[in-house]
């Protein structure tokens, strides 16, 4: 009887491919735990250097040349107003284009090429948007170096990020679903409101997370259209002066003196002490909706 199999020869496979499936979870398993030590490494450096200078008075002073008399309190107020223009701002602008284009916009090269571009804007560096910022909302409309032109700015940077994640996310809702709205005799509005949106919400508020993230931590932008790094109010108005957190932090690393780094560092804790709180607020935002739906 001939023997079509060659049990030798398929033994051999098996175990060249259990080898091979060995070596590469060997090889993620280092970059996970090479990632996860250099993360380690940045926040106990970042612990044990900013710790002590890390105090209430810290929290309510304004910048000072004297290191121990120096604080984040304009900065972090400044950062928290910006935030306030920034977040309705990018969310509302950018879920409703992604609405459109995933919606109501119709498959041809036009909506393409706008979609294709959308997404290349989500690579152009922040220096760019800092200059586009400058030209449009500080001298264009005369918004001056305040919250609203460091807002808008700042919207810009992040609104590809914030329609690209809503547009996945409006794509992946179940096609059933808008079906069953239909069949039930909803209009395609309704069937947006209450089937759409609410299951695409985790998707689009985890690509938000991310944006957000970067606009409260980028710098580039902020120095471009001129913001100041110290100042010694608070602001009282969208249309007021300020400084950001960033910008505060950057100032510190970069003088002489020995102090201001660790300085710096305890600028940088208040800063991922907020990332941490915005961070918080949006994951618990999304797992109410992940379990209705």
């Amino acid at each position: 009887m001939t023997k079509y199999i060659d049990d030798a020869l398929v033994m051999k496979r098996i175990k060249t491919r259990l080898r091979r499936n060995q070596m590469g979870k060997g090889i993620f398993f280092l970059a996970a735990v090479f990632a996860l030590f250099i993360l380690v490494v940045l926040i106990a450096r970042m612990i044990f250097q900013g710790l002590g200078y890390f105090d209430w008075d810290f929290l309510n002073n304004f910048s000072s040349r004297f290191p121990e008399k120096a604080g984040v309190k304009a900065a972090l107020v400044g950062s928290v107003y910006m935030m306030l223009v920034v977040i309705p701002t990018s969310l509302i602008i950018g879920v409703a284009t992604a609405i459109y284009l995933e919606e109501y916009a119709r498959n041809n090269r036009w909506n393409n090429f706008i979609r294709a571009n959308i997404s290349n804007l989500a690579g152009v560096p922040s220096i760019v948007f800092g200059l586009l910022g400058l030209t449009i909302f500080v001298r264009l409309f005369g918004f001056g170096k305040s919250i609203l032109a460091a807002g808008l700015t700042m919207s810009l940077l992040i609104l590809p990020v914030i329609i690209v994640a809503a547009q996945e996310a409006i794509r992946a809702v179940p096609k059933e679903m808008r079906e069953a709205s239909y069949a039930m005799g909803a209009t395609k509005w309704q069937t947006i409101m209450h089937v759409v949106l609410p299951a695409s919400v985790p998707g689009i508020l985890t690509g938000s997370i991310l944006a957000f993230s970067r606009a409260i931590g980028e710098t580039a932008p902020l120095v471009v259209i001129g913001i100041p790094v110290i100042v010694h109010f608070l602001p009282n108005g969208l249309l007021s002066e300020f400084t950001a957190l960033p910008l505060q932090i950057y100032d510190w690393a970069k003088r002489p003196q020995e102090e201001f780094q660790n300085v710096a560092a305890s600028g940088i804790l208040v800063l991922m002490i907020v990332l941490i709180l915005m961070n918080s607020i949006a994951v618990f935002i999304r797992n109410k909706f992940q379990k209705r739906y």
